[in-house]
């Protein structure tokens, strides 16, 4: 987002909210090499790190000349990443391919999604487009024949049309946004194995902030709820091109090295492990102007969030964005404190500044912390 991106004095914090998405131990790294250089501070400090600056970068030169395998394999790897990286950019430029093939988005999900912003909607409307795509109609029936939201307990419904009539309008507003995205996210984000769930468990929490957060503005809730879902639209593009583009050139350069008979090589290539630092440049440079893009892709007419998801991307200050983008910004910085606070990766000047550059007030902040946006709640009649 271009307002993180473009205030120094929280880049910072937002970045390293980005990096915990990735895994916790990586944030923490992270957080560890920051506080190192804000220690440094005397001049007597610095001339000790200099002098021992030297003394290591003479061992270097030494281990280096000893032993040019070591020399060897930093080669390999920078030519690798490098290589992944151009062909990962050739792939986010294309957001064509990035919409069908990686993202695989049907003409009915953003229709439904738009449907469901008109006064003049019913259920009866969406029936047709959820029915057509198999995997929504499947986890509606699984919704409602959940035990909480079940009538009698020995009675099951089949039907997704049924089940669209049971959940109901003003449920749907809430369902529909969640379970699209939700189909969306990546499959497997190994080697990051807990990155899907933290996507998931980040998207859902910017949805339901916003959601809380526009109906204390008095704004139009599912308009801040939907476009707060798929803010996050560009996050899961870039997991999913990334790694999957990641692992196949790795595979790639195996098996042209297998069969080569290199053996130097392969055996270099079998330790390489896929660095998570390429993919926080990816998501920090691309996420939110990704966002943009796609949605711009799906041509909305009547539900107004392709222009707060500009303004999420591209607008300097919080003042000069929409009603909604201001939002969901706010939602945003509410999700990175509070998931930064809870493995202890924010100090409290970090979060007063946060929120101060987002003008969240006492009140939002209070609102917020006794609200779950965690959890989606439907009522039934």
């Amino acid at each position: 987002m271009q307002f993180f991106d473009n205030n120094d004095a929280i880049s910072a914090i937002y970045q390293q909210a980005i990096s915990l998405s990735i895994s916790k131990e990586f944030a923490e790294q992270r957080r560890g090499k920051i506080n190192l250089v804000d220690f440094q501070g005397s001049e007597q400090e610095n001339r000790r790190r200099e002098l021992l600056s030297v003394e290591v970068k003479a061992q270097q030169e030494k281990i280096v000349a000893a032993h040019g395998e070591e020399h060897f394999r930093k080669q390999v790897m920078a030519t690798f990443f490098a290589q992944v990286n151009k062909q990962v950019n050739d792939e986010f430029d294309n957001k064509a391919y990035l919409y069908n093939s990686v993202l695989s988005i049907e003409d009915a999900a953003p229709t439904i999604l738009e449907l469901l912003s008109l006064r003049a909607t019913s259920v009866n409307k969406i029936k047709p487009l959820a029915t057509s795509l198999p995997w929504l109609a499947t986890g509606l029936v699984s919704l409602v024949n959940k035990p909480q939201y079940r009538k009698r307990a020995d009675v099951q419904v089949n039907d997704a049309n049924l089940a669209l009539s049971y959940i109901g309008l003003d449920n749907l507003k809430l369902v529909m946004p969640t379970f699209i995205l939700k189909h969306w996210l990546p499959t497997n984000t190994a080697p990051f194995s807990l990155m899907k769930r933290k996507l998931w468990n980040d998207s859902l929490s910017i949805a339901l902030a916003s959601n809380v957060l526009a109906e204390h503005a008095g704004a139009n809730s599912y308009i801040a709820f939907a476009t707060g879902m798929m803010s996050n639209i560009g996050n899961l593009a870039i997991t999913r091109c990334f790694l999957s583009t990641y692992n196949r050139m790795y595979k790639q350069e195996l098996r042209e090295a297998f069969n080569a008979k290199d053996k130097r090589l392969h055996n270099i290539l079998v330790k390489i492990e896929n660095p998570p630092e390429l993919l926080l440049e990816q998501l920090i440079l691309r996420s939110s102007k990704l966002s943009a893009e796609l949605i711009e892709l799906m041509n909305f007419d009547r539900l107004p969030i392709t222009e707060a998801m500009f303004d999420l991307a591209y607008t300097e200050t919080i003042e000069k964005m929409s009603p909604v983008a201001q939002i969901v910004t706010k939602a945003k910085a509410y999700v990175s404190y509070r998931s930064l606070a809870k493995t202890n990766l924010i100090c409290d000047e970090e979060s007063a500044l946060l929120f101060e550059s987002v003008k969240l007030t006492k009140a939002e902040i209070s609102l917020l912390n006794k609200s779950d946006i965690d959890h989606i709640k439907l009522k039934f009649n």
